[in-house]
């Protein structure tokens, strides 16, 4: 379920457990033809936002694979998944932050446009307080993304920093989109604008690629000690 670019996607990379007396040390990687026999796509319709953005569900009905379907080594999937995550989340963290840009742009020029009581509304030091946290949450979370980026780019592990980034620029994109519609009124809440997107689709962030508690309990998880890179 919720898997990306379904129903669309001609080929998908596929986590299965074949050793399930091994719990996670029993899963493999596969490359599957996501229009091969056994397997069905349908695409799940009933989405708050990410419109631009297939999801659906796969269905396996005696699905079959040659052989040459295995990534890497029988029961070592779980190590691929596990790097892949540090990519796909740096990537979700990297869209978080172009939101928290889009709610920035919008509304400082909204701002200065829309007048109350004579003047722009920008003038008024409520939505001055407003614009200054969105623009310090962005600019802290460009940082953490360019860092986690930055360690990538260097073959450095950087989960860590990947979790630290996904979590911070996931709820900085939620706080920027929700200020944004305040900041907008009544026509934040209207589809006329294109803060009520913003909104909707800066949620996915705080669920995609591991919720904001999931990159919490790594982030704990590093800070006790109990989480170390090997």
């Amino acid at each position: 379920m919720w898997i990306s670019g379904v129903p669309v996607a001609d080929v998908g990379i596929i986590f299965a457990s074949t050793d399930r007396e091994l719990k996670h040390r029993g899963i493999s990687c596969f490359i599957v033809d996501l229009y091969g026999p056994g397997v069905t796509q349908n695409a799940i319709e009933t989405k708050l936002g990410l419109y631009c953005a297939p999801t659906g569900e796969i269905i396996f009905e005696e699905a079959r694979l040659p052989k040459d379907a295995l990534i890497g080594e029988k029961n070592g999937g779980f190590k691929i998944c596990m790097n892949m995550l540090d990519s796909t989340r740096l990537s979700s963290a990297s869209r978080a932050i172009g939101v928290g840009a889009a709610c920035i742009e919008h509304s400082t020029r909204y701002a200065n446009e829309r007048e109350q009581f004579g003047r722009p509304i920008g003038e008024f030091q409520m939505i001055q307080e407003q614009i200054a946290t969105m623009v310090v949450e962005h600019e802290a979370a460009k940082l953490l993304v360019y860092r986690a980026a930055w360690m990538r780019d260097q073959g450095m592990r950087n989960t860590l920093q990947v979790s630290l980034a996904k979590y911070f620029a996931g709820e900085a994109a939620v706080e920027a989109a929700n200020t944004a519609v305040k900041i907008f009124g009544s026509y934040g809440f209207s589809t006329e604008y294109p803060v009520e997107r913003l909104l909707r689709d800066s949620k996915s962030y705080q669920i995609v690629e591991g919720t904001s508690n999931i990159q919490k309990f790594i982030i704990a998880g590093y800070a006790l000690g109990k989480r170390k890179d090997k």
